[in-house]
Formats: structure tokens, C-alpha cells, sequence
């Protein structure tokens, strides 16, 4: 039986991070219909956690929890088949627009397409510590200690995995180019 404390606390730590946990549970799952099963079995683990759980940092403190239940589900669901993709909107925040250019072309439009299908690709083909490392960062803002905090690893270890990610998606989008 959950509390009526604990059930306030969800409503006031939860639901403002539901966006931000369906975008890594998107590109950790590599499905939308995935996703949406593991953001709510995380939502149910956040909702029982919090009888006893003291949380400083809500955001990572819930992504962590995505996190978690994604490999989980995963291991389950598909043992051998581990993979972070995500769709055009997880991205948007890495994309740039640059205002004083004024109104784009056709043209230019399709360019800026074709280079951010390229980021995404690159991203995707990063291994998979690299990339979630870069999600996490890059597309839902975490700053490094709620990285460490929602992967469970040292912040030595994130800001190398962040630079290394950043070092091969260069190196990728550079071959390609």
C-alpha cells in the first residue's frame, strides 16, 4: 500500500521529468512503443521508492530509474539486442539554428536535414556507454554529477566517456564528409 505522502511526493518529483525520461528510455530501447512501457514501469518503481527515498537531485534521481528499468527490461525482452537509437526529436537539442542568417532556402533546409540524419547516425553507431553518456548530456542537459548520479558511475568516468564520445562523433562525421 503506498502513502498519501509518498503519493505527493511523486506528483511533485515525477511528472515533470516524464518527457525527459520517455527521450532516454527512446534511445535506449531503440523503440516508442518500448519506451512507453519503460517509462511507466519506472514511474511504478519511483512511486514505490519514494516511501523511504530521499531524493536531492529528482531529475537524475528519476532518470537514473528510467535507466535502470531499461536495461532491465531489455535483458528481458531482448538479451542479445542492446541498442540507443532515438528519433528526430530527441536531437533537437543538439541542432543549432542560426538566427542572423535569416530566412533558409529550400536548399539549405535540405542540408541541414541531411547533416542532422548524419549527427544521428554517428550517434548511434557510438558504443554504448559513449552514447548514453552524450543523451544524457547533450539531449535531456544533465550537468556531469547528474550523469554520474543517474548511471551509477564516477564523474572521472563521465567526463571521459563525454570527451570520447565527442573525440569519435568528429571523427565519424569527418570520414563521412
Amino acid at each position: 500500500m503506498i502513502s498519501e505522502a509518498a503519493r505527493r511526493r511523486y506528483q511533485t518529483i515525477v511528472p515533470p521529468y516524464v518527457d525527459d525520461a520517455y527521450a532516454l528510455a527512446r534511445w535506449l530501447s531503440g523503440s516508442s512503443v518500448d519506451a512507453e512501457d519503460i517509462v511507466q514501469e519506472a514511474a511504478l518503481r519511483a512511486l514505490n521508492a519514494l516511501e523511504t527515498a530521499i531524493v536531492e537531485r529528482p531529475r537524475a534521481w528519476f532518470l537514473r530509474i528510467v535507466r535502470n528499468a531499461a536495461l532491465t527490461w531489455m535483458a528481458k525482452n531482448r538479451p542479445k539486442a542492446v541498442v540507443m537509437v532515438g528519433g528526430v526529436d530527441d536531437l533537437a537539442a543538439i541542432e543549432t539554428f542560426d538566427p542572423a542568417a535569416g530566412e533558409r532556402s529550400p536548399e539549405a533546409l535540405l542540408i541541414a536535414a541531411e547533416d542532422g540524419d548524419r549527427v544521428r547516425r554517428a550517434i548511434a553507431a557510438l558504443p554504448t556507454p559513449l552514447r548514453e553518456a552524450l543523451v544524457l548530456r547533450e539531449v535531456n542537459d544533465l550537468s556531469y554529477r547528474e550523469i554520474a548520479e543517474a548511471t551509477a558511475t564516477p564523474i572521472g568516468t563521465v567526463m571521459s566517456r563525454l570527451a570520447r564520445a565527442r573525440v569519435a562523433l568528429a571523427k565519424t562525421l569527418e570520414d563521412k564528409s
